[in-house]
């Protein structure tokens, strides 16, 4: 099941393997969340564990949630604000330079429409890319399968239903490009 999930195919998540490496996350996890702010080589040591990449000079506050840990890579310099959820069923790309606002939802996970597949407990992901110098404000939810181009603002509270082009401001559920950003 785990090539099938990795590949973006459906799968069902109670997999042995998959449940052996979310219990690894979750532990990682829970010993992030109730790491002292004063250690932060601690924190930065289990997050070098329990993510794919973290880059120099990168920082998340905690909690985190996250359902695998190893499909997430953050980029350098990059800050998340409390309460920050991967559901990193699929691939979460997240530049350098990015600044996540608390409580922002980055979702891979997606399910049949098909009753019946949902019922026998078919899931599938599409990746999520964050460029470069993306501020995503509070709130916002990012759905699977959507890019997030250099340097574009997401409004706090906006939902994410379809790619946005680098350089703009977008607002709204669903997001949408407002106007252009220049330097």
């Amino acid at each position: 099941m785990r090539e099938r999930m990795l590949a973006g195919d459906l799968y069902v998540a109670d997999d042995p393997v998959l449940t052996r490496e979310n219990r690894r996350a979750m532990g990682l996890m829970e010993a992030f969340n109730r790491t002292p702010a004063s250690t932060p080589e601690e924190r930065r040591r289990l997050l070098t564990e329990l993510l794919g990449a973290y880059g120099e000079g990168s920082e998340i506050r905690p909690p985190l949630y996250c359902d695998y840990g190893f499909q997430t890579r953050v980029g350098a310099r990059t800050f998340a604000n409390f309460g920050l959820v991967l559901l990193d069923v699929g691939p979460v790309t997240i530049g350098d330079d990015v600044q996540i606002g608390p409580n922002v939802q980055l979702l891979t996970a997606t399910h049949p429409l098909s009753p019946r597949l949902r019922r026998e407990k078919w899931e599938s992901a599409r990746p999520i890319d964050i460029g470069d110098n993306v501020w995503l404000g509070g709130g916002v939810i990012v759905c699977p399968g959507v890019t997030i181009g250099h340097n574009t603002i997401v409004g706090a509270g906006s939902v994410v239903t379809r790619d946005l082009p680098p350089d703009v401001l977008a607002v709204g559920s669903p997001a949408r490009p407002v106007r252009t950003l220049e330097d």
